[in-house]
C-alpha cells in the first residue's frame, strides 16, 4: 500500500506540479490519461516553418480533430498562453520523431535538437479528449480506459479530412465505451468543451466509420466494452500524426499518442458554446410535431393503432447520413382498371426525391415492369413542370435467381460494395404471410407486382443498407414489424398484413403525408447546426449555411401548388383515388382541398417556422 501511495497522489497534482515530474522522466507517468483532471491536455505537432501556415489552415478546416490552442513563434520552446515555465522539448513523457513522413524513433526528450533544426520549427498545440475525462467522471459516466488502466483506443477511419495544401489524411477517432443509458450525459458534457474535440462525431456501429475490428486499435490500447456499453467515438488529435505521415516533411516531431502536454488551462469556461448537444432539441421537437400531424386519421382507418414513436425521426436521421437512396412505390389496388395504380404513393415519393436531390444525395426510383413507361412519363412531367429539379433514374427489378437481389443492391454482387445505403418504400404493396399481395379489400393482386420485397429482405444481411417503409394500412412493404398489430386491429388484417419489415416503419393517415414529412424532417436536420456537425464528423466549416443553399432547400420542400400539380398529372394519366376509385383530385377518398392542402400547409408551418437568421 505504501508503494502505491505516490502513484495515487499523481492524480491529485496540478499540471504545474506534474510537468517537472515528466521533465525528470518519472517512471510512474506512462500516459497522461486520468491525470490533471479539470485541465486541458494538448496534442503537439512540431513542423518546419515553411509548412506552418498550411498546417494551420488544415486545422481551421478540420476543427473537431484539430482544435488549435496555440501556434508558437518559430523556434519558440515555451507556450505562455497555455502554461507557465514550460519547455516543450522536455515536458512530454514520450515524443515521436519523423523523417520524410516515417516514424524513425521514440525519445523522452527533444533537447538534442535544441539548436539546429529547432530554430526553424513551429509548435502546434491541439486540444485533447483527455481534457474532458474528469468531467465525464463527475457526471457519473464511467471512463473505461481509466478504470482499466489502459491508454485510450484510437482508430484510423475511412473518413477523409478536408485537405489543405500538402496536408491530407483520414480522420482519427478515440473510442470510449459508454453505458447506453448515459449517452445523453456523455454528449452534453463533452459538447461543452469544444477545445477538447467537443461532442462525439459518431455513436454506435464502428463499421460506418470504416473501423472493422475494435480489438485492434491503430494507436493506444484496446479498451474493453462492458455489458450494456455502446462504442462512442470522438475526433482525435492523432489525426495530426496521420497528416505528418501523409505530407512527408523532412523532419517533424509529435507527442506519442496518449502522452500529452499538460496545460494550465481549465477544461471549460463560462464562454462555452450555446448550440444544444447532439441533435438539436428544437429540430427533434419539430420532427415529432410533423409525426403528430401526419398521424391524423380523417379517413377513420384506425391507423393510430399502428403508430410507433420516433420512427419518422429515426428514418430522417438515417436518410440525412445517406449518400444513395432507392425509392419504390406503386400499389395496383384497382386491378380492374388500366392503369391499376392509385394516387397515394407517387406524390410522396417525388417529394422525398426532390429534397434528397437538393441535399446532394443520389436518388433512384424502382418500379414494376408493367408501370415503367407510366412512371417515366410521370418523372418527365414532374421535371417539365418544375416539381422535380432534374430527372432521376428509373429502374426495375426481376427475380432471375437466388442472388438477384444481392446483385441489384451491390456492385458485382459484393455485400461490401452496396449501391445504395437506404431503401424507402412508400405506399408499396407488401408481401403477405401466404406470399400473395392484397389490397385493403382482401383482393389478391400478385399478378401486377414485381418482387421488390426481395430487396428489403436481402438488405437485412447487407451491412450499410438501412430500410424505411411508409404506409397507412399495414399491407404496405416495410410494415412487417407491425404485422401482429395489423392482424389484430386492421380490417382483413390476418390476410393482408405485410410480413416484410423495414428498419423503420412510418405510419400516416395517408402515405403521401409520410413522404412530405420525411422531406420536411430532412430540411429540419440539415438546417440544424449541431446535427450538421455530427453528420460531417466535425470536419469542414462550421459557419452558418449560405443563404443561397438555404433558399434552394426551402424551394425544394413540398408545397400545396407542387402537390396539386403532381396530383393533377396523375389524374390526367388515369390514376385513381385508392379508396373510392374516383378519377378525381383526391387521395384515399379525401379531396385535395381542403384535406391534403391543409396537411401540407401545417407541415410547412412547423418546418419553416424553425428557420432563423443564425442558421
Amino acid at each position: 500500500c505504501s508503494i502505491m501511495e505516490p502513484s495515487h497522489r499523481l492524480h491529485s497534482l496540478s499540471p504545474a506540479e506534474l510537468r517537472p515530474l515528466i521533465r525528470q522522466e518519472d517512471p510512474r507517468i506512462r500516459t497522461t490519461t486520468g491525470l490533471a483532471n479539470g485541465y486541458q491536455q494538448a496534442n503537439v505537432v512540431i513542423l518546419p516553418s515553411h509548412l506552418a501556415d498550411d498546417f494551420e489552415a488544415f486545422c481551421r478546416r478540420n476543427p473537431a480533430p484539430l482544435p488549435l490552442l496555440y501556434r508558437s513563434q518559430t523556434g519558440e520552446t515555451s507556450c505562455p498562453p497555455l502554461a507557465r515555465d514550460a519547455d516543450i522539448r522536455t515536458d512530454i513523457s514520450q515524443y515521436y520523431v519523423y523523417e520524410e513522413g516515417c516514424l524513425v524513433k521514440t525519445v523522452s526528450s527533444l533537447q538534442s535538437y535544441s539548436t539546429h533544426p529547432w530554430s526553424d520549427m513551429v509548435c502546434f498545440y491541439l486540444g485533447c479528449s483527455f481534457g474532458f475525462e474528469g468531467r465525464l467522471k463527475k457526471a457519473g459516466v464511467p471512463v473505461r480506459n481509466v478504470e482499466q488502466g489502459t491508454n485510450v483506443s484510437m482508430y484510423r477511419t475511412a473518413v477523409p479530412c478536408i485537405p489543405a495544401a500538402v496536408f491530407s489524411c483520414p480522420l482519427v477517432v478515440t473510442m470510449r465505451p459508454v453505458p447506453a443509458g448515459m449517452l445523453d450525459a456523455a454528449v452534453e458534457v463533452t459538447h461543452l468543451n469544444p477545445l477538447a474535440h467537443g461532442a462525439p462525431v459518431h455513436i454506435g456501429d464502428p463499421a460506418l466509420l470504416g473501423i472493422q475490428d475494435l480489438s485492434r486499435p491503430n494507436y493506444g490500447e484496446q479498451v474493453q466494452l462492458q455489458p450494456g456499453d455502446v462504442p462512442v467515438f470522438w475526433a482525435c488529435g492523432v489525426t495530426a500524426i496521420e497528416a505528418i505521415i501523409s505530407s512527408k516533411p523532412s523532419l517533424a516531431f509529435s507527442h506519442s499518442p496518449g502522452c500529452m502536454f499538460l496545460t494550465d488551462i481549465p477544461d471549460s469556461s463560462p464562454s462555452s458554446p450555446t448550440p444544444p448537444p447532439s441533435e438539436s432539441p428544437r429540430a427533434v421537437a419539430k420532427i415529432r410535431q410533423l409525426a403528430t400531424i401526419i398521424g391524423e386519421d380523417p379517413g377513420q382507418r384506425g391507423i393510430q393503432a399502428l403508430f410507433v414513436e420516433d420512427e419518422l425521426l429515426r428514418s430522417c436521421l438515417a436518410l440525412s447520413h445517406a449518400s444513395s437512396v432507392a425509392i419504390t412505390t406503386g400499389f395496383p389496388t384497382h386491378y380492374m382498371h388500366s392503369p391499376p395504380d392509385e394516387t397515394d404513393g407517387p406524390p410522396g415519393a417525388i417529394a422525398m426525391a426532390t429534397m434528397l436531390l437538393s441535399l446532394g444525395k443520389l436518388v433512384t426510383m424502382v418500379t414494376d415492369r408493367r408501370a415503367l413507361e407510366m412512371n417515366q412519363a410521370l418523372i418527365d412531367e414532374a421535371v417539365r413542370t418544375g416539381v422535380l429539379k432534374t430527372a432521376i433514374p428509373l429502374v426495375t427489378f426481376e427475380d432471375n435467381g437466388p442472388d438477384s437481389a444481392l446483385h441489384f443492391l451491390c456492385h458485382d454482387g459484393d455485400p461490401s460494395k452496396p449501391r445504395y445505403d437506404h431503401l424507402v418504400a412508400i405506399e408499396r404493396t407488401g408481401r403477405a404471410r401466404d406470399g400473395n399481395y392484397y389490397n385493403m379489400r382482401g383482393i389478391n393482386i400478385k399478378h401486377l407486382v414485381d418482387p421488390i420485397d426481395d430487396l428489403f429482405i436481402a438488405a437485412k444481411n447487407i451491412s450499410g443498407i438501412i430500410t424505411t417503409g411508409i404506409g397507412d394500412g399495414g399491407n404496405e412493404l416495410g410494415m412487417g414489424q407491425l404485422k401482429d398489430r395489423v392482424e389484430e386491429l386492421m380490417p382483413n388484417g390476418g390476410l393482408i398484413a405485410c410480413v416484410v419489415p423495414a428498419d423503420y416503419a412510418i405510419t400516416a393517415g395517408v402515405s403521401n403525408w409520410g413522404g412530405y414529412a420525411v422531406a420536411c424532417g430532412l430540411y429540419l436536420l440539415h438546417t440544424c447546426p449541431s446535427h450538421q456537425r455530427y453528420r460531417k464528423k466535425g470536419l469542414g466549416s462550421e459557419h452558418s449555411i449560405p443563404q443561397e443553399q438555404l433558399q434552394d432547400w426551402t424551394a425544394n420542400l413540398p408545397s400545396v401548388d407542387k402537390e396539386e400539380t403532381i396530383l393533377s398529372t396523375l389524374v390526367r394519366f388515369g390514376i385513381r383515388s385508392g379508396k373510392t376509385g374516383n378519377l378525381a383530385m383526391e387521395v384515399d377518398g379525401l379531396t385535395f382541398h381542403p384535406t391534403h392542402s391543409d396537411i401540407i400547409t401545417r407541415l410547412l408551418e412547423v418546418t419553416r417556422g424553425s428557420t432563423t437568421p443564425s442558421l
